[in-house]
């Protein structure tokens, strides 16, 4: 009979080959393949009462390493660069990823055994003491200062002041607002195209002054020309607008009516 042997558990194949890797004191990246093959066996025929799912995927990495280990006896592969390839080369890759993350998982495990250990209380400080505020001394607070450290802290005052002068848009002046009667001014527009009956557009603009005044203007001639009142014309790109009345006299007046 037999003498029981308690085996070590192990999350899944790639654990089992880096314990082994250690156990040895192998280097990753130069795995004597044949001997670790042989101890990976030595353990699968040890596996006796796991259950189906697991030892699937044990012999499945134990059959990774016979492919790996009847490659290295065959004459090495050449890549197109005339470079040897290493059969050992993507299970090397898969254990150092596993590594990796295997004591990235103790550090955070420690970390969070830490964390078990800290305690933490809400504020219970009375209102009383938050409201208290150290009286000021007068006589601490005024220790060596002067006439001339006041006139200096005075000046820097100032000088900060200054420097926040926008020195573009501070010489613009004030705006005011432009106000204008609408219903008078596009009765005076219409009246003076009526008494003209053919004149230009810059002539209109020129009788007076004033943005608002201009705005007025074209949308008075914009209405007329809606009504069929005036005919626009302009001769040539960026010329003058030439604005003939072709309207009625009995007419005019109407339209600023509407906007009173």
């Amino acid at each position: 009979m037999g003498i029981p042997v308690k085996l070590q558990a192990f999350e899944g194949p790639l654990d089992l080959l880096l314990h082994l890797i250690e156990k040895n004191k192998i280097n990753i990246y130069d795995i004597p393949i044949v001997e670790i093959t042989k101890q990976y066996m030595d353990y699968i025929e040890q596996m006796q009462k796991e259950s189906l799912d697991v030892m699937s995927e044990f012999l499945v990495m134990a059959a990774t390493l016979l492919d790996i280990k009847s490659r290295m006896l065959l004459p090495p592969e050449v890549t197109e660069e005339g470079e040897e390839i290493d059969p050992r080369e993507e299970l090397v890759q898969k254990l150092l990823e596993y590594k990796m993350y295997k004591y990235m998982s103790y550090e955070l495990r420690e970390r969070q055994e830490d964390a078990a250990c800290h305690l933490f209380k809400g504020p219970t400080i009375p209102d009383e003491v938050q409201a208290y505020r150290e009286p000021v001394d007068i006589d601490e607070l005024l220790n060596g200062v002067t006439i001339q450290r006041l006139y200096h802290l005075f000046r820097d005052t100032l000088k900060r002041q200054d420097d926040r002068v926008d020195r573009v848009r501070s010489s613009f002046g004030n705006i005011r607002k432009e106000e204008i009667d609408l219903s008078e001014t596009m009765h005076f527009v219409e009246r003076y195209i009526v008494e003209h009956r053919n004149c230009m557009f810059r002539e209109i603009l020129s009788l007076r002054r004033g943005k608002m005044y201009r705005i007025v203007t074209f949308l008075t001639l914009l209405e007329l020309m809606k009504e069929g009142k005036v005919l626009v014309e302009q001769p040539e790109t960026f010329s003058d607008i030439q604005i003939r009345y072709t309207g009625k006299e009995g007419e005019m007046g109407e339209l600023a009516g509407d906007y009173d």
